[in-house]
């Protein structure tokens, strides 16, 4: 117990210093801490990430910089998803699971990285006539077309099958894809994407709590760490984010990554 808590509150703190994509480390800590496979640690990795960033989602609702409507949009996409995801979790060697993990790790390792040494350009700029979801400059709120909805939905589709597959909470394909088709700034990006990974998150929970594999004497712990994380980093993060962080985020990432293809290779 006591180190599924102390597993859950690594996991707070780097959601909260790095963003939506941090939870991705959940199942790794939990495959190495707890010698548990990918499809066994998924749900609670899910659990875990779901509620701390449906708390950051809460924080973000009262500071009034999470745009419900395009997270609502995209979740409802992203949950009809995840329980194929999770479906298919089940039928797969986790031998093979344990590596499609590492890969998307890596590639989240990659972009982070990139984004940190400041080689892929954040869109915040309110006329770029390429984002397809743009913003009233009078409300604030999106004016919302069929290429806007389209594009909102097909993120929510990918994010939503990575969810019940990987057990991750798909932040790390959220966030650039808010970035790419709306002119949000980051602090609102963030949130949103925080409030679309806890609602998709109910949906791979409950089907895993129905099919009777979530551990609960390890998801309880781990998650009730992970909410305490996510608290104590953010109120550090402002005086701790930055690109350095990011890149050791990435580092730590193509780390683990690394690690579980080596465990796959020589188990």
């Amino acid at each position: 117990m006591l180190i599924s808590l102390g597993l859950g509150l690594v996991v707070g703190v780097v959601l909260a210093l790095t963003g939506a994509g941090g939870g991705i480390l959940a199942v790794p800590l939990l495959v190495f801490g707890m010698q548990m496979g990918v499809a066994q640690a998924g749900p609670i990795g899910l659990l875990a990430v779901g509620m701390a960033a449906a708390l950051g989602a809460f924080l973000g609702l009262k500071a009034g910089i999470v745009r419900y409507r395009a997270a609502l949009l995209i979740s409802v996409t992203g949950m009809l998803l995840s329980p194929v995801g999770l479906w298919l979790a089940n039928r797969i060697d986790n031998r093979w699971l344990s590596v499609l993990f590492a890969l998307v790790l890596l590639f989240v390792a990659f972009k982070t990285f990139q984004r940190a040494r400041g080689k892929q350009a954040v869109r915040q700029d309110p006329v770029n006539l390429e984002q397809p979801c743009m913003r009233d400059g009078g409300t604030g709120r999106f004016v919302w077309t069929a290429g806007c909805a389209r594009s909102l939905a097909l993120s929510g589709t990918v994010a939503g099958l990575l969810s019940g597959l990987l057990g991750v909470g798909g932040g790390f394909v959220m966030v650039p894809a808010l970035q790419r088709y709306t002119n949000l700034d980051m602090q609102s990006t963030v949130a949103t994407s925080l409030a679309v990974i806890a609602l998709v998150s109910v949906t791979g929970v409950a089907s895993s709590a129905i099919a009777g594999s979530m551990s609960w004497p390890v998801a309880l712990p781990f998650a009730a760490g992970a909410l305490a994380g996510m608290l104590g980093g953010r109120i550090v993060s402002d005086r701790l984010a930055g690109p350095q962080l990011q890149i050791g985020f990435a580092g730590v990432s193509a780390l683990v990554a690394v690690g579980m293809i080596a465990k796959v290779l020589y188990r």
